[in-house]
């Protein structure tokens, strides 16, 4: 099976998250809450990395860190070592605490870091039980949620080991600005980690392209699938023409809204895996509403279960583009 990319080099920046193993709680209470952030805040002494933000729900957390040392992985598997032993010995059990291994997502912070933090920090309200409620409960609610960065960034600092001003520079450090900029994706941005499934690098084809150059001489086998799809990322229109030359229609075609055919389902889905498109983006491309991708994609794969020979074709289109 491949992996996630694990790409190190100094100053990178990185989302970061883990969750509960078989989604069990990894915080039983507010005691379990303090000891992870002083684990987190000696850890990153330690192994001197910078925390931009948090936030810590009952089976997960999220972060964003950057490694002036290039040693993530170093300060990844010290902290839920740490965490883990601290937690295991705490609450008498033993075994894995998280998920497999920690997540990552290489961010382009020229374009996405300032979208990624307020998706970080918007997670308290993204709950089941909060569905239904006022977008006013909503911003309240949020601004009480107590296990989070974001009150260092609307109020007054309170972490000491939390650096919070290089995205605050963004609104040339106005913290109201940050409120206001958090509170209009209440009503439902997209998630900007979409962009990395699969290959872990969020980013515009100039970030991607560079971050290619570093991976020309070291492959390791098990990731070789994540660099392949993380260069085809770079290419929308290479996937159009592959689609429309093995269906044996012209590319506008596929893009034109009246087109009916298969092969405008299968360019919605593999722009969706291979482009790092959202469906919102792959909507504007076509020429309808984002919903209405995601309505295509799933009637394409209940069709591929019926037709095998859509299905073979559509492999057959994978493994080109890969």
């Amino acid at each position: 099976m491949s992996r996630p990319l694990r790409i190190q080099y100094k100053d990178a920046c990185y989302h970061l998250t883990c969750r509960g193993n078989a989604r069990q709680s990894i915080f039983l209470s507010d005691r379990d809450r303090e000891k992870f952030l002083e684990i987190l805040g000696r850890s990153l002494e330690v192994y001197q990395v910078h925390l931009l933000a948090f936030v810590l729900m009952t089976n997960y957390f999220h972060m964003i860190a950057k490694t002036p040392q290039a040693n993530l992985q170093d300060f990844m598997r010290h902290f839920n070592i740490s965490y883990t032993s601290y937690f295991n010995k705490s609450h008498n059990r033993s075994g894995h605490l998280y998920q497999g291994r920690y997540k990552s997502f290489l961010i382009d912070e020229d374009s996405y870091l300032l979208q990624v933090s307020r998706y970080l920090h918007l997670n308290p309200i993204h709950v089941s039980r909060l569905a239904r409620v006022s977008h006013e409960q909503k911003k309240d609610y949020l601004n009480e949620y107590p296990w989070s960065s974001y009150h260092d960034y609307v109020s007054f600092s309170h972490y000491t080991f939390l650096l919070p001003d290089q995205i605050l520079a963004y609104f040339k450090g106005n913290r109201k600005s940050y409120r206001d900029f958090v509170e209009e994706g209440i009503t439902g941005p997209t998630d900007p980690l979409e962009k990395g499934k699969g290959h872990g690098v969020v980013g515009g084809p100039s970030f991607i392209r560079s971050i290619l150059k570093g991976l020309n001489n070291a492959k390791p086998s098990r990731e070789q699938p994540a660099v392949r799809r993380l260069i085809s990322k770079t290419a929308p229109d290479m996937i159009i023409k592959t689609i429309a030359e093995r269906f044996r229609v012209s590319p506008e075609e596929i893009i034109q809204k009246n087109y009916k055919g298969p092969a405008r389902s299968v360019a919605m889905e593999l722009l969706y895996r291979y482009a790092g498109m959202n469906q919102r983006e792959i909507g504007d491309m076509m020429g309808v509403d984002y919903s209405s991708i995601s309505v295509a994609r799933k009637r394409l794969h209940e069709l591929m279960t019926k037709d095998r020979g859509l299905q073979k074709r559509f492999r057959t289109i994978e493994n080109i583009l890969s």
